[in-house]
């Protein structure tokens, strides 16, 4: 495999498409395969790796490896059909999905949501949030041998699991927000079994800081590993905590306001360092952020319906021809759903703009030239990405 410590000048040269002339014939070089495994967060993605002794100087990203072809799916369905296909294009948080593609549909059909709906489609939006974090933080302690924090993050979402399966009966895929609003209102007690929950996610969040941020082991794998720069912001479209850890307070929920977020005080949670750990960090306290926003919710919205507009027979509906793009922030940063009707009974045109493709594709394989082949995975799971958001 060459020298641990690669001589940086005899890197092989660009090609004029911007691929690296490497030799692997050479015996300088050797190709590696990383992944696919899956517990959720970037499991279900490989990557290509080309080293030189432990130091890669080329990677390159494939997805596929779990669902695809969820855009064309949708354009040979009824509006109402397309709902149990949304979900899978983000497991982890499938909520937005159901979110920014009702929000779509009932721009173009004029459809007027009840307030009360507004306020509890912001809370499952939150409580998505906070299961997302939470399966972040255990695969990112996880990337470096912290195995016990991603037992007890496993636990505290499953506690939030409680929660969804209590408001919408399932615990993974909701299929609660649907155009014109929501099925339902809360169950009665559920403010007060939120509350216990949210106590619970904050003294678990209690250990993982002591535990996991205080740790010289894991600060000195990540303080200063992984920088992005801020000039690749634009260019690479990064959103989200992976833009706000290097101080850039970027969140559509104050930038661009949607659902009840402009009647809430918040304000982004940012970092300037821009590194692994920040990112971590900044993620760590976004979820204690969303914690707070729960607790507000549940004390000014409204306790009666209704919660569901009119709607006209769902297996009939023909839409006006038009377009739309609707926006939201997420957990990895901007979502959006861009919707064409044509005036038929199913979508003429459906793009997701999820954030793992620029982040997992563009940016990661910008960054991981001159990676140690041991900070790779610490780096993939950082940018917090989702494949099925990319091969969709």
């Amino acid at each position: 495999m060459g020298l641990l410590t690669p001589d940086r000048s005899q890197y092989p040269a660009l090609r004029a498409d911007g691929s690296l002339d490497i030799d692997l014939s050479s015996g300088k070089y050797l190709k590696l395969w990383q992944g696919p495994q899956h517990p959720g967060i970037t499991g279900n993605m490989s990557l290509e790796l080309t080293v030189c002794g432990d130091e890669v100087v080329e990677g390159k990203t494939h997805v596929g490896f779990l669902h695809r072809g969820f855009e064309k799916l949708m354009e040979r369905r009824t509006f109402i059909q397309c709902f149990p296909i949304v979900c899978r294009i983000c497991v982890p948080e499938p909520d937005f999905n159901e979110y920014c593609y009702a929000a779509a549909v009932e721009e173009l059909a004029g459809i007027e949501v009840p307030e009360a709906a507004h306020w509890i489609r912001t809370l499952i939006l939150e409580m998505g949030r906070i299961n997302s974090y939470l399966m972040y933080l255990g695969g990112q302690a996880g990337a470096l041998g912290l195995g016990v924090i991603g037992q007890w993050t496993t636990h505290a979402r499953d506690l939030m699991l409680d929660r969804f399966e209590e408001l919408t009966g399932a615990r993974v895929y909701h299929l609660f927000i649907l155009p014109g609003g929501v099925r339902d209102g809360l169950p009665a007690g559920f403010a007060g079994r939120m509350a216990e929950t949210l106590r619970e996610l904050e003294t678990t969040l209690r250990d993982v800081h002591e535990t996991l941020f205080c740790n010289a082991v894991f600060k000195k794998r990540t303080v200063g590993q992984g920088v992005i720069d801020p000039a690749w912001l634009e260019p690479y479209g990064v959103t989200g905590p992976n833009a706000r850890a290097a101080g850039v307070p970027r969140d559509v929920r104050r930038d661009f306001p949607y659902l009840v977020y402009p009647q809430l005080d918040f304000a982004p949670v940012t970092g300037q360092d821009s590194d692994i750990y920040t990112r971590a960090d900044v993620r760590r306290r976004d979820l204690l952020l969303s914690v707070d926003l729960i607790r507000q919710i549940l004390a000014r919205m409204p306790r009666q319906g209704p919660f569901m507009a009119p709607l006209p027979n769902v297996l009939h509906w023909r839409i006006p021809p038009g377009e739309t793009y609707v926006r939201g922030e997420c957990s990895r940063g901007e979502y959006g759903y861009y919707l064409v009707t044509d005036g038929s009974g199913h979508p003429r045109r459906v793009n997701v703009r999820g954030p793992s493709y620029t982040h997992a594709v563009a940016l990661l394989e910008r960054m991981i030239v001159h990676c140690n082949i041991a900070d790779v995975a610490a780096l993939m799971v950082s940018l917090h990405t989702y494949p099925p958001e990319i091969e969709r």
